[in-house]
C-alpha cells in the first residue's frame, strides 16, 4: 500500500468527515476512475487494518457460501 493520496482519496475524506470518524477505508469497483481504494487512519491503526479486512473477507465468504447453499437447496 503506497503512502499518500490515492485516486479515491477525496471520497475517503468525505466519508471520514461525514462519519466524524478517526479513520475510513473506501473501496470502489468500476468507478469513473477505475477500481481502487483509499485508506485514511492514524499510523498505529494500520497494524490492525489487515485483521479487520481479513474479518470482513471471511464474513463475506461465509455469507456467500450460505446463500449459495440455500439457493441450491431450493432448486
Amino acid at each position: 500500500m503506497a503512502l499518500g493520496p490515492g485516486k479515491y482519496d477525496d471520497l475517503c475524506t468525505y466519508v471520514r468527515q461525514q462519519a466524524k470518524a478517526g479513520g475510513a477505508c473506501v473501496m470502489v469497483f468500476n468507478g469513473e476512475k477505475g477500481w481502487g481504494f483509499s485508506v485514511q487512519c492514524p499510523p498505529e491503526a494500520l497494524l490492525d487494518l489487515s485483521g479487520v479486512l481479513r474479518h470482513i473477507s471471511d464474513t463475506i465468504r461465509a455469507d456467500a457460501a450460505k446463500d449459495l447453499r440455500e439457493i441450491h437447496e431450493r432448486n
